[in-house]
Protein backbone atom coordinates (compact mmCIF):
# COMPACT_ATOMS: atom_id res chain seq x y z
CA UNK A 1 0.00 0.00 0.00
CA UNK A 2 1.44 3.12 -1.00
CA UNK A 3 2.15 5.69 2.18
CA UNK A 4 0.07 9.07 2.79
CA UNK A 5 3.16 10.34 3.93
CA UNK A 6 5.35 12.34 0.69
CA UNK A 7 8.21 10.24 -0.15
CA UNK A 8 11.27 12.73 0.86
CA UNK A 9 12.84 10.28 3.12
CA UNK A 10 14.52 6.80 2.05
CA UNK A 11 13.32 5.12 5.64
CA UNK A 12 15.16 2.46 7.34
CA UNK A 13 12.79 -0.71 8.32
CA UNK A 14 12.13 0.34 12.15
CA UNK A 15 9.65 2.15 13.95
CA UNK A 16 10.35 3.49 17.70
CA UNK A 17 7.79 2.81 20.20
CA UNK A 18 9.57 4.37 23.06
CA UNK A 19 13.38 5.06 24.84
CA UNK A 20 14.65 5.68 27.90
CA UNK A 21 17.86 7.23 27.88
CA UNK A 22 20.27 6.49 25.57
CA UNK A 23 17.91 3.77 24.32
CA UNK A 24 15.35 2.78 21.99
CA UNK A 25 12.48 0.31 21.72
CA UNK A 26 11.12 -0.70 18.29
CA UNK A 27 7.69 -2.46 17.76
CA UNK A 28 8.71 -5.99 18.34
CA UNK A 29 10.54 -5.33 21.72
CA UNK A 30 13.86 -5.26 20.31
CA UNK A 31 16.26 -2.36 22.13
CA UNK A 32 18.35 -0.02 20.56
CA UNK A 33 21.68 1.86 21.71
CA UNK A 34 20.73 5.50 19.85
CA UNK A 35 24.37 6.48 18.93
CA UNK A 36 22.73 9.19 16.29
CA UNK A 37 20.68 11.04 19.37
CA UNK A 38 17.63 11.81 16.04
CA UNK A 39 20.82 13.60 14.38
CA UNK A 40 22.19 15.36 17.07
CA UNK A 41 19.02 16.32 18.56
CA UNK A 42 18.29 14.29 21.50
CA UNK A 43 21.35 15.69 23.58
CA UNK A 44 19.77 14.79 26.92
CA UNK A 45 18.62 11.03 25.32
CA UNK A 46 15.10 10.12 25.19
CA UNK A 47 12.36 10.25 28.20
CA UNK A 48 14.66 12.54 29.87
CA UNK A 49 12.62 13.39 33.27
CA UNK A 50 13.35 17.21 33.29
CA UNK A 51 11.96 17.68 29.80
CA UNK A 52 9.46 15.60 29.78
CA UNK A 53 7.70 17.40 33.69
CA UNK A 54 8.73 20.96 32.07
CA UNK A 55 7.10 20.09 28.51
CA UNK A 56 4.26 18.65 30.72
CA UNK A 57 3.54 21.52 33.01
CA UNK A 58 3.84 23.70 30.34
CA UNK A 59 0.96 22.18 27.95
CA UNK A 60 -1.35 22.88 31.29
CA UNK A 61 -0.81 26.30 31.37
CA UNK A 62 -0.24 27.85 27.70
CA UNK A 63 1.40 26.80 24.49
CA UNK A 64 1.50 29.76 22.42
CA UNK A 65 0.52 33.17 22.33
CA UNK A 66 2.30 34.84 19.43
CA UNK A 67 5.24 37.30 19.55
CA UNK A 68 2.68 40.05 19.98
CA UNK A 69 3.14 39.84 23.52
CA UNK A 70 5.52 39.09 26.03
CA UNK A 71 6.69 35.67 26.95
CA UNK A 72 8.69 35.54 30.13
CA UNK A 73 10.01 31.87 29.44
CA UNK A 74 11.57 33.14 26.03
CA UNK A 75 13.25 35.78 27.90
CA UNK A 76 14.56 33.77 30.47
CA UNK A 77 16.19 30.81 27.80
CA UNK A 78 17.67 34.54 25.75
CA UNK A 79 19.50 34.92 29.30
CA UNK A 80 20.87 31.10 29.95
CA UNK A 81 21.91 31.20 26.16
CA UNK A 82 23.81 34.50 25.89
CA UNK A 83 25.35 33.85 29.73
CA UNK A 84 27.29 30.87 27.98
CA UNK A 85 28.48 32.59 25.07
CA UNK A 86 29.24 36.61 25.25
CA UNK A 87 26.92 37.38 22.54
CA UNK A 88 23.99 40.23 23.52
CA UNK A 89 20.38 39.12 21.86
CA UNK A 90 18.69 36.16 20.40
CA UNK A 91 15.48 35.57 18.10
CA UNK A 92 13.65 32.34 18.07
CA UNK A 93 12.88 30.51 15.15
CA UNK A 94 11.53 27.09 14.56
CA UNK A 95 14.49 24.98 13.52
CA UNK A 96 17.92 25.31 12.24
CA UNK A 97 16.68 26.17 8.65
CA UNK A 98 14.79 29.11 9.93
CA UNK A 99 17.81 30.13 12.38
CA UNK A 100 20.60 30.29 9.26
CA UNK A 101 17.78 32.53 7.54
CA UNK A 102 18.07 34.81 9.98
CA UNK A 103 21.62 35.29 9.70
CA UNK A 104 21.39 35.38 6.12
CA UNK A 105 18.66 37.70 6.57
CA UNK A 106 21.52 39.79 9.13
CA UNK A 107 24.37 39.81 7.21
CA UNK A 108 22.34 40.95 4.38
CA UNK A 109 20.87 44.03 6.01
CA UNK A 110 24.37 44.63 7.53
CA UNK A 111 25.39 44.91 3.78
CA UNK A 112 23.07 47.53 2.76
CA UNK A 113 23.43 49.40 6.10
CA UNK A 114 27.12 49.73 4.54
CA UNK A 115 26.36 51.36 1.37
CA UNK A 116 26.86 47.68 -0.18
CA UNK A 117 24.08 47.43 -2.68
CA UNK A 118 24.12 43.50 -3.20
CA UNK A 119 26.22 41.90 -0.69
CA UNK A 120 27.99 39.19 -0.72
CA UNK A 121 28.71 35.71 2.20
CA UNK A 122 31.65 33.62 2.44
CA UNK A 123 30.62 30.26 2.88
CA UNK A 124 32.47 26.98 2.15
CA UNK A 125 32.39 23.39 0.30
CA UNK A 126 30.94 20.74 1.84
CA UNK A 127 28.92 23.35 4.08
CA UNK A 128 25.51 22.08 4.97
CA UNK A 129 23.13 24.67 6.14
CA UNK A 130 19.77 23.72 5.37
CA UNK A 131 16.76 22.93 2.74
CA UNK A 132 15.23 26.31 2.45
CA UNK A 133 15.89 27.96 -0.81
CA UNK A 134 18.13 30.50 0.83
CA UNK A 135 19.95 27.87 2.86
CA UNK A 136 20.53 24.96 0.48
CA UNK A 137 21.65 27.94 -1.85
CA UNK A 138 24.56 28.62 0.87
CA UNK A 139 25.14 24.60 1.37
CA UNK A 140 28.05 23.03 -0.23
CA UNK A 141 26.36 20.06 -1.98
CA UNK A 142 24.88 19.81 -5.18
CA UNK A 143 23.33 17.13 -4.03
CA UNK A 144 21.42 19.17 -1.83
CA UNK A 145 20.85 21.88 -4.59
CA UNK A 146 19.96 19.72 -7.62
CA UNK A 147 16.27 20.33 -9.08
CA UNK A 148 15.84 23.32 -7.50
CA UNK A 149 17.55 26.22 -9.25
CA UNK A 150 17.90 28.98 -9.93
CA UNK A 151 19.38 29.37 -6.67
CA UNK A 152 19.66 32.28 -4.02
CA UNK A 153 22.62 34.56 -5.56
CA UNK A 154 24.90 36.51 -3.16
CA UNK A 155 26.95 33.39 -1.90
CA UNK A 156 30.73 33.21 -2.89
CA UNK A 157 32.44 29.71 -1.85
CA UNK A 158 35.50 28.72 -0.76
CA UNK A 159 37.26 25.58 0.33
CA UNK A 160 36.80 24.61 3.98
CA UNK A 161 39.32 24.77 6.29
CA UNK A 162 41.34 27.42 3.95
CA UNK A 163 41.67 30.78 5.31
CA UNK A 164 44.10 31.64 2.71
CA UNK A 165 41.02 31.66 0.24
CA UNK A 166 38.54 33.47 2.12
CA UNK A 167 41.46 36.54 2.58
CA UNK A 168 42.57 36.56 -0.92
CA UNK A 169 38.65 37.52 -1.89
CA UNK A 170 38.84 40.57 0.03
CA UNK A 171 41.41 41.58 -2.65
CA UNK A 172 39.16 41.16 -5.34
CA UNK A 173 36.00 41.87 -4.23
CA UNK A 174 34.15 44.72 -2.52
CA UNK A 175 30.60 43.07 -2.13
CA UNK A 176 31.48 40.89 0.94
CA UNK A 177 29.85 41.33 4.17
CA UNK A 178 30.14 38.26 5.97
CA UNK A 179 31.70 34.66 6.64
CA UNK A 180 29.41 31.87 7.19
CA UNK A 181 30.87 28.61 8.51
CA UNK A 182 30.09 25.41 10.49
CA UNK A 183 33.17 24.71 13.08
CA UNK A 184 33.07 21.57 12.40
CA UNK A 185 31.43 19.77 8.62
CA UNK A 186 28.91 17.64 10.44
CA UNK A 187 26.77 16.31 7.59
CA UNK A 188 29.71 17.13 5.26
CA UNK A 189 32.16 14.36 7.06
CA UNK A 190 32.89 15.44 10.41
CA UNK A 191 35.56 17.44 9.33
CA UNK A 192 38.28 19.10 12.17
CA UNK A 193 39.64 22.18 10.64
CA UNK A 194 42.95 23.48 11.51
CA UNK A 195 43.10 24.97 15.15
CA UNK A 196 44.03 28.39 13.82
CA UNK A 197 41.19 28.04 11.08
CA UNK A 198 38.55 30.23 13.24
CA UNK A 199 40.73 32.24 14.90
CA UNK A 200 42.38 33.26 11.19
CA UNK A 201 38.64 33.69 10.10
CA UNK A 202 37.97 36.14 13.34
CA UNK A 203 41.02 37.93 12.20
CA UNK A 204 39.99 38.55 8.42
CA UNK A 205 36.45 39.15 9.64
CA UNK A 206 37.68 42.12 12.05
CA UNK A 207 40.54 43.46 9.57
CA UNK A 208 37.27 43.56 6.95
CA UNK A 209 34.35 45.03 8.73
CA UNK A 210 32.63 41.39 7.99
CA UNK A 211 30.95 39.49 9.98
CA UNK A 212 31.88 36.24 11.42
CA UNK A 213 28.55 33.83 11.63
CA UNK A 214 28.79 30.48 12.80
CA UNK A 215 26.92 27.79 12.42
CA UNK A 216 26.79 25.33 15.50
CA UNK A 217 23.25 23.72 14.54
CA UNK A 218 25.10 20.21 14.91
CA UNK A 219 28.00 21.48 16.94
CA UNK A 220 26.51 23.42 19.92
CA UNK A 221 24.87 22.57 23.46
CA UNK A 222 27.68 20.73 24.74
CA UNK A 223 28.45 17.90 21.63
CA UNK A 224 32.16 18.81 20.97
CA UNK A 225 32.70 19.35 24.63
CA UNK A 226 32.27 23.16 24.83
CA UNK A 227 29.31 24.67 25.26
CA UNK A 228 29.53 26.02 21.90
CA UNK A 229 32.61 24.34 19.22
CA UNK A 230 34.17 27.87 18.79
CA UNK A 231 35.06 28.02 22.23
CA UNK A 232 38.08 25.38 21.34
CA UNK A 233 39.21 28.15 19.75
CA UNK A 234 38.82 31.25 22.79
CA UNK A 235 36.87 33.40 20.43
CA UNK A 236 33.37 35.17 19.79
CA UNK A 237 31.79 35.46 16.59
CA UNK A 238 29.02 38.07 15.77
CA UNK A 239 26.45 35.70 14.69
CA UNK A 240 25.75 32.11 16.28
CA UNK A 241 23.03 29.77 15.17
CA UNK A 242 21.53 27.11 17.16
CA UNK A 243 18.36 24.27 17.18
CA UNK A 244 18.83 20.58 17.34
CA UNK A 245 19.94 19.59 20.77
CA UNK A 246 18.29 22.86 22.30
CA UNK A 247 14.94 21.46 22.71
CA UNK A 248 15.78 17.77 23.03
CA UNK A 249 12.89 17.29 20.52
CA UNK A 250 10.63 19.94 20.52
CA UNK A 251 11.55 21.68 17.79
CA UNK A 252 13.38 26.08 18.09
CA UNK A 253 15.94 27.56 16.43
CA UNK A 254 17.82 30.25 17.91
CA UNK A 255 20.35 32.83 16.16
CA UNK A 256 22.12 34.51 17.87
CA UNK A 257 24.05 38.27 17.48
CA UNK A 258 26.66 40.36 19.13
CA UNK A 259 28.74 43.01 18.15
CA UNK A 260 28.50 44.78 14.46
CA UNK A 261 25.28 42.13 14.21
CA UNK A 262 23.89 43.01 17.48
CA UNK A 263 21.17 46.29 16.58
CA UNK A 264 21.12 45.13 12.51
CA UNK A 265 17.24 43.46 13.05
CA UNK A 266 14.71 45.99 14.21
CA UNK A 267 10.95 45.69 14.49
CA UNK A 268 9.15 44.40 11.68
CA UNK A 269 12.41 43.51 9.79
CA UNK A 270 11.97 39.34 10.63
CA UNK A 271 9.56 37.12 12.86
CA UNK A 272 7.84 34.05 13.41
CA UNK A 273 4.49 33.00 14.39
CA UNK A 274 5.82 29.71 16.52
CA UNK A 275 9.41 30.80 17.07
CA UNK A 276 9.91 31.18 20.88
CA UNK A 277 6.72 29.84 21.71
CA UNK A 278 6.11 28.72 25.82
CA UNK A 279 6.16 25.14 25.16
CA UNK A 280 9.54 25.20 23.19
CA UNK A 281 11.41 27.44 25.61
CA UNK A 282 9.73 25.61 28.75
CA UNK A 283 11.25 22.81 26.70
CA UNK A 284 14.68 24.05 25.94
CA UNK A 285 15.05 25.64 29.79
CA UNK A 286 14.77 22.13 31.00
CA UNK A 287 17.83 21.44 28.46
CA UNK A 288 19.61 23.92 29.64
CA UNK A 289 19.57 23.52 33.19
CA UNK A 290 20.34 19.76 33.08
CA UNK A 291 23.43 20.36 30.93
CA UNK A 292 24.65 22.95 33.60
CA UNK A 293 23.28 21.10 36.81
CA UNK A 294 24.98 17.52 35.76
CA UNK A 295 27.76 18.79 33.78
CA UNK A 296 27.11 17.18 30.83
CA UNK A 297 29.64 19.47 28.69
CA UNK A 298 32.17 17.78 30.20
CA UNK A 299 30.82 14.21 30.29
CA UNK A 300 30.85 14.79 26.62
CA UNK A 301 34.45 14.64 26.44
CA UNK A 302 35.58 12.80 28.58
CA UNK A 303 33.14 10.01 27.18
CA UNK A 304 34.16 11.08 23.38
CA UNK A 305 37.82 10.11 24.40
CA UNK A 306 36.74 7.22 25.61
CA UNK A 307 34.98 6.70 22.77
CA UNK A 308 38.06 7.46 20.34
CA UNK A 309 39.98 5.29 22.33
CA UNK A 310 37.93 2.53 22.31
CA UNK A 311 37.14 2.51 18.63
CA UNK A 312 41.15 3.18 17.97
CA UNK A 313 42.31 -0.17 19.85
CA UNK A 314 39.19 -2.12 17.99
CA UNK A 315 39.35 -1.25 14.62
CA UNK A 316 43.46 -1.32 14.77
CA UNK A 317 44.91 -3.13 12.05
CA UNK A 318 42.11 -2.88 9.68
CA UNK A 319 43.46 -1.59 6.05
CA UNK A 320 39.65 -0.83 5.25
CA UNK A 321 39.53 2.04 8.30
CA UNK A 322 41.82 5.03 7.56
CA UNK A 323 41.02 7.43 10.77
CA UNK A 324 39.00 7.92 13.43
CA UNK A 325 38.55 11.35 14.44
CA UNK A 326 36.17 13.66 17.02
CA UNK A 327 35.62 16.86 18.69
CA UNK A 328 33.69 15.50 22.00
CA UNK A 329 31.19 13.05 21.17
CA UNK A 330 30.97 14.06 17.80
CA UNK A 331 32.51 11.40 16.25
CA UNK A 332 33.82 10.05 12.62
CA UNK A 333 35.46 6.97 11.68
CA UNK A 334 36.13 7.05 8.04
CA UNK A 335 36.30 4.16 5.71
CA UNK A 336 38.35 3.51 2.33
CA UNK A 337 35.48 3.30 0.34
CA UNK A 338 32.01 3.85 0.66
CA UNK A 339 30.11 1.96 3.39
CA UNK A 340 26.34 2.70 3.10
CA UNK A 341 25.64 -0.90 4.11
CA UNK A 342 26.95 -0.57 7.93
CA UNK A 343 24.18 1.05 8.83
CA UNK A 344 21.33 -1.77 8.11
CA UNK A 345 23.94 -4.24 9.86
CA UNK A 346 24.39 -2.26 12.63
CA UNK A 347 20.85 -1.82 13.01
CA UNK A 348 20.60 -5.60 12.92
CA UNK A 349 22.82 -5.65 15.99
CA UNK A 350 21.21 -3.03 17.68
CA UNK A 351 22.86 0.05 16.97
CA UNK A 352 21.39 3.21 15.17
CA UNK A 353 24.20 5.13 13.19
CA UNK A 354 24.42 6.75 9.97
CA UNK A 355 27.01 7.01 7.29
CA UNK A 356 27.71 10.53 5.63
CA UNK A 357 29.82 11.93 2.84
CA UNK A 358 29.26 8.54 1.68
CA UNK A 359 32.11 6.90 3.57
CA UNK A 360 31.90 8.14 7.07
CA UNK A 361 30.19 6.88 10.07
CA UNK A 362 28.92 9.65 12.38
CA UNK A 363 28.29 9.16 15.61
CA UNK A 364 26.44 11.50 17.69
CA UNK A 365 25.70 9.76 20.83
CA UNK A 366 23.46 11.22 23.43
CA UNK A 367 25.80 13.46 25.57
CA UNK A 368 24.16 11.97 28.97
CA UNK A 369 25.88 8.25 27.46
CA UNK A 370 28.24 6.68 30.31
CA UNK A 371 31.36 4.49 30.30
CA UNK A 372 29.35 1.20 30.21
CA UNK A 373 27.22 2.34 27.46
CA UNK A 374 30.07 4.02 25.41
CA UNK A 375 32.08 0.50 25.78
CA UNK A 376 28.91 -1.47 24.35
CA UNK A 377 28.91 0.90 21.53
CA UNK A 378 32.32 0.30 20.77
CA UNK A 379 31.79 -3.18 21.04
CA UNK A 380 28.86 -3.66 18.69
CA UNK A 381 30.01 -1.00 16.12
CA UNK A 382 33.48 -2.71 15.81
CA UNK A 383 32.62 -6.19 15.58
CA UNK A 384 30.18 -4.38 12.87
CA UNK A 385 32.86 -2.95 11.14
CA UNK A 386 34.96 -6.36 10.83
CA UNK A 387 31.99 -8.15 9.19
CA UNK A 388 31.89 -5.51 6.93
CA UNK A 389 35.17 -5.35 6.34
CA UNK A 390 36.05 -9.23 6.51
CA UNK A 391 33.31 -9.10 3.07
CA UNK A 392 34.78 -6.75 1.34
CA UNK A 393 38.32 -8.40 1.51
CA UNK A 394 39.63 -5.77 3.48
Amino acid sequence: MTSPVANTYKRLPVSFTHGEGVWLHDESGKRYLDALSGIAVCGLGHAHPAVTAAICEQAARVLHTSNLYGIPLQEKLAASLLSHCGLDSVFFGNSGAEANEAAIKVARAYGHGKGVDEPAIVVMQGAFHGRTLATLSATGSRKVQAGFEPLVSGFVRVPYGDSDAVEALARTRSDVVAVFVEPVLGEGGVVIPGDDYLPALRRICDRHGWLLMLDEIQTGMGRTGHWFAHQHADLVPDVMTLAKALGNGVPIGACLFGGAARDVLGPGMHGSTFGGNPLACAAALAVMHTIENDDLVANAAAMGARLVAGLEAGLEGLNSVREVRAKGLMVAVEMAHPCAELVTMALERGLLINVTADQVVRLLPPIIINASEVDQLVERLCRTVRDWSAGQGA
